[in-house]
């Protein structure tokens, strides 16, 4: 590999920028004269396809570098998997039906907020339960004066209650550290066979389902062990005390605001539909306006969920271990579900609170529009696992029966107030087909598999990260693999 940009090449590289040396369009393309190019070009470019957070940040990252990007987005818009929907909802509101939360150790996300002027807002956090058809409030559950009704549980607390059943393997990293043949060989045992191994009764296996949702959209038959043990060896466990937050005015603000900085580097409505590469290029195959038109680069990013990768057709392609793990890697099911209020009654004395956990279908129920002003709000909730996949399967009025009928249950008074809804399935979305990344049983070395480059293909992307599964993962990655880049030269 060449060694890191000296100045003379970042001096000719922002030359070639400026100057807009152009190619033959016969070059580029076998097909039609695409508008891609209309704009000029040369012949160092890097292409990035998937415009989410992963490859808005490469390509943010290396324009600023001077470096000759353009970045394929098969919709009309930024943002991949955060998704801030508006126009379903009166006065002014919104609901963020994609990924939400900003947590104190997101410190991409906070990084490039603090650039962008963003302001991230401090999330509510959770004041009551609903389970077993037993309404909890968080007082008295952290207080002690009220318990849950699961055996096996400990007093005062609601979220890691799991934890006390597999402290010998935390204690076990402790002693061993994560990368001996004892703590690597957990990756063979699901977490719910460890849970058993370590007594945990059913009921604590169940609770776990729940209140993992979140953190994870599979189910605990289908997740590693040993990413779970490694998780709550390092820093302590999800709880009813987690500072979390989003970023006022919609979380969408964040891939706009990379986007308006891209400009015209980003290139809406181009789905990438084949890759070819061989040492010295990149040909990426994609539609505009229902025919087929392709462009050439020295380098290309990847920075699209595997579930999509796989669709893709790539010449000659990649080794037998990535394919592997492109193919295997586990995703969960995730959905949302934003409902409208005309009153907000979840503010009354007698409610059981905002911020809900629950065991029904919804999972997580809370008052989204806490910044919004006004009479009107909305109750936004997020189901995962198998309660997302049987929502999933029913169409969109008996999902919003079924919602409704779950907050009366929570809510009493909620039938009087209901205006509607919406919800966004992310399984049945044709640019995700899933969730984000979990770890799956027997998938240890996958996320480093993932992200390996092959020949002058990179890969980001949340499945790449090491904080995976968020926007700051996807950001992480995206950062990554500009370094990568630039280390090229």
């Amino acid at each position: 590999m060449a060694s890191a940009l000296n100045q003379n090449q970042l001096t000719r590289r922002l030359f070639l920028k400026k100057t807009g040396s152009l190619v033959s369009a016969a070059a580029v393309s076998p097909f039609a004269i695409s508008t891609l190019l209309s704009g000029g070009s040369d012949d160092n470019r890097i292409i990035i396809v998937g415009a989410g957070l992963a490859g808005l940040s490469c390509a943010y990252e290396l324009d600023n570098a001077g470096y000759n990007v353009i970045l394929l987005e098969a919709q009309k818009r930024p943002g991949g998997r955060v998704r801030t929907y508006r126009d379903p909802f009166a006065d002014h509101l919104y609901a963020e039906m994609g990924a939400e939360y900003v947590d104190s150790t997101d410190t991409y996300v906070r990084d490039y907020c603090k650039k962008f002027n963003l302001t991230i807002l401090p999330a509510k956090q959770y004041d009551g339960a609903y389970v077993r058809g037993k309404h909890l409030s968080m007082e008295g559950l952290k207080s002690g004066r009220l318990r849950l009704p699961y055996q096996g549980t400990n007093s005062g607390q609601l979220f890691g209650q799991e934890v006390s059943y597999i402290q010998q393997w935390i204690n076990l990293v402790k002693e061993k550290g994560e990368k001996s043949p004892d703590v690597l060989a957990l990756d063979n045992l699901s977490i719910e066979e460890m849970l058993r191994k370590g007594n945990a009764p059913k009921d604590i296996i169940d609770l776990y389902t729940y209140t993992n949702a979140t953190e994870s959209t599979a189910v605990p038959s289908k997740m590693s062990a040993l990413y779970m043990v490694l998780a709550n060896s390092r820093t302590s466990a999800f709880s009813e005390n987690t500072e979390e937050g989003r970023i006022f005015g919609g979380n969408d603000q964040l891939p706009k605001t990379f986007a308006k900085k891209l400009a015209n580097k980003i290139k809406y409505n181009r789905p990438i539909t084949s890759l070819n590469f061989n040492e010295k290029n990149v040909t990426a195959f994609f539609m505009e306006n229902g025919k087929q038109q392709s462009i050439t680069g020295i380098q290309c990013v990847l920075a699209l969920p595997l579930p999509v990768l796989r669709t893709i057709r790539i010449t000659p392609g990649f080794s037998n271990k990535k394919s592997h793990c492109i193919n295997k890697q586990s995703y969960g099911h995730v959905m949302k579900v934003a409902m409208q209020f005309k009153r907000r009654f979840w503010d009354e004395p007698d409610s059981i609170g905002q911020r809900v956990f629950t065991d029904t279908p919804l999972r997580r129920v809370y008052h989204f529009s806490i910044d919004q002003p006004g009479p009107r709000g909305i109750l936004l909730s997020f189901t995962s696992g198998d309660d997302a996949r049987k929502l999933g399967r029913m169409n969109e009025q008996n999902r919003m029966q079924l919602s409704r009928k779950t907050c009366a249950d929570i809510w009493p008074e909620a039938q009087n107030h209901w205006e509607g809804g919406v919800t966004k399935y992310w399984n049945e979305d044709p640019w995700v087909k899933g969730s984000y990344s979990v770890a799956g049983v027997g998938q240890k070395d996958f996320r480093e598999i993932l992200a390996q480059q092959e020949g002058p293909i990179f890969f980001s992307g949340e499945h790449t990260a090491i904080y995976r599964a968020s926007m700051n993962g996807a950001i992480e990655s995206g950062v990554r693999v500009s370094n990568e880049i630039k280390q090229v030269g």
